[in-house]
This record gives structure tokens, sequence and C-alpha cells, in this order.
């Protein structure tokens, strides 16, 4: 780990913090994907919270951690309906802040009738998250373990890597073309799906066991790679394996590979090993793809705010 600093005794202590974006999602069902220049009919639209970091935090709490999410969002609507998802989940909310004259970021998320998910991220330039956040945010908490995601600005990530002193940093999503191979070193579990690590190792391999061998190459300490209804490979010190994911009836992949992260990081900080904790991830997985759209509970009481 790098950057380790003095505690402070007045930030809170949580078992995960999860490190990234928060946005609303606008869900429809549709029944086939539409053609260029044709127009297809959907479903009512769906508006809930999401964004990857919110749905792994909310998954985190339901696996029975205290839970922080530090990231950004508008002091909109939009913005109020995060806080109140979060803390109807019993997200701690230190550092999750809303920041005034910004934008909500929104997804927009089409579900075909097989239950694949297709998203197109509309960000909000005014709410991602800086260095500065990282290190304001990392004083107000004390984590055992950090999931960070890498997509976000490279200045935030060298942050993470910095400021945080967890016990367990988890890395998630392909990197910043602009990071560096050191990112890597910096990381004790480095989490990807199978398109995810083939985009970073420049080839595609039917073998997850493969894939997550070859990331581990790359410099972290053990890697995961997600595999859909095949499970998930892992590779460590220790050996490498899969864990077949059990069939079930597939409704809605959105937030899966979130449920299988949230899952991930508790059991990790509880110290199982790593086989044990990416079958239980595999589990929460397979439970997610079963219901529509993540597993968030309903909004509470509009007046909520964030500080």
């Amino acid at each position: 780990m790098t950057g380790r600093r003095p505690v402070d005794s007045l930030s809170t202590a949580v078992d995960v913090l999860v490190v990234g974006r928060a946005n609303v999602d606008l869900t429809v069902r549709i029944p086939h994907r539409p053609t260029p220049g044709r127009t297809a009919f959907g479903s009512p639209a769906l508006t809930t919270a999401g964004g990857k970091s919110l749905n792994q935090a909310v998954a985190a709490a339901r696996a029975g951690a205290r839970v922080a999410l530090l990231a950004n969002a508008g002091a909109d609507d939009w913005g109020r309906l995060l806080v109140r998802t979060l803390r109807q989940a019993a997200v701690e909310l230190p550092c999750f802040q809303l920041l005034p004259a910004a934008r909500t970021g929104v997804a927009i998320v089409e579900v075909t009738p097989d239950g694949e998910s297709y998203v197109v991220l509309a960000l909000s330039p005014e709410t991602e998250l800086t260095g500065q956040h990282v290190r304001t945010g990392f004083r107000r908490v004390r984590p055992f373990a950090v999931v960070t995601q890498l997509d976000l600005r490279p200045e935030a990530v060298d942050a993470v890597l910095r400021e945080q002193r967890a016990r367990l940093l988890i890395g998630n999503l392909v990197p910043h073309p602009d990071i560096g191979p050191a990112v890597f070193a910096g990381l004790d579990v480095f989490v990807a799906n199978e398109h995810e690590a083939a985009a970073i190792l420049g080839r595609r391999d039917d073998d997850p066991v493969v894939l997550a061998r070859e990331l581990r190459a790359l410099g972290p300490r053990s890697s995961v790679v997600t595999a859909g209804a095949r499970g998930a490979a892992y590779a460590s010190a220790d050996g490498t394996g899969l864990i077949d994911a059990r069939r079930v009836s597939v409704v809605d992949t959105t937030g899966a590979g979130d449920a299988f992260l949230g899952a991930l990081a508790v059991r990790l900080a509880e110290g199982l090993p790593l086989p044990v904790a990416v079958a239980d991830a595999v589990t929460a997985g397979a439970m997610a793809v079963q219901v529509d759209g993540p597993d968030l509970r309903p909004a509470a009481d509009p007046s909520d705010d964030a500080g």
C-alpha cells in the first residue's frame, strides 16, 4: 500500500469505502434494439438511483458491512433521490456530496427480452471526482477496504493510491488510458469482466482463467474476471480457478457486476480466502440477474438531503 497517513479520531470507521460515481438510471424495457432510422417502442421509463459505485455500496451494505460512498451528485431532485436511496440502504454519507449548480449524471438503460442491458452514461463533468475531493473524503472515513473505479480522472485515481490507508484496495473497471502500469502494482485485487479484460490485454480469450492469470501478471496481487453465466475466475499467489455460476432465469443483467463486487469486497474484508469470497460473489451476481435492475430499496422521505 502507498501513502499511509495518521488516523483522524474524528473520522468515521467503515468496513468498506466505495470511490467512484453515482447517477440516476432511466430504464426502458424494449422488444428489440432499434435499427438505424427506425423507432422501437418500449415500456414506460423507470427512474431509479444508480451508478456502478452507488450500486456496489448498496450491495456491500446488504451483505452486512458498514459502508460509505465517496462520490458527488448535483444538488437537484435527482441528487436528492440518490441521498434518499443511500440512506434507506444504510450507506454512510460523510463523503457523499451534492454540489450546487451541478447536474446529476444520467444513465440510459435499455433492457431486451433476454435480460441483457445496454447502457449509455451521460456524465456530469461538474460532479466528477477530483484529487481534492478524494483527499477530503479520506480525512472523513477510516475504511478497512477500499473499492475504487479506475476509469475516474487520473488525478482522482492517483489520490486514492496515495491517500488511502486501508488494508485492502480493490480496483474495478478498465483503467483510464492516461493511467500507467504503476496503478496495477498498488492494487490488492483487480476485478474486470471478460470484455474489459480483453480490452486491457489487447486480445480475447475464451478461458476466463487465462485472462485472470494474465491480468495478475500486470501487477496486482490478485485478479478476478467475471464471465456472466459461466461464473468468475480468479488468480493469486495461491493458485487459479473458476467458480461456476448456477443456472438461473435471467430477467435483467443491470447491476449484476456491481452486486458481485459489493459482495466480494465484504467477504474479503471479513478475511475469507479469495476462492470463497469469489464463490459468494458469484451467488450474489446470480441473484441480482433474477430481478429488474439493481436491488435498491424504494426512496424514503423526500425531505431528506445531503450535507
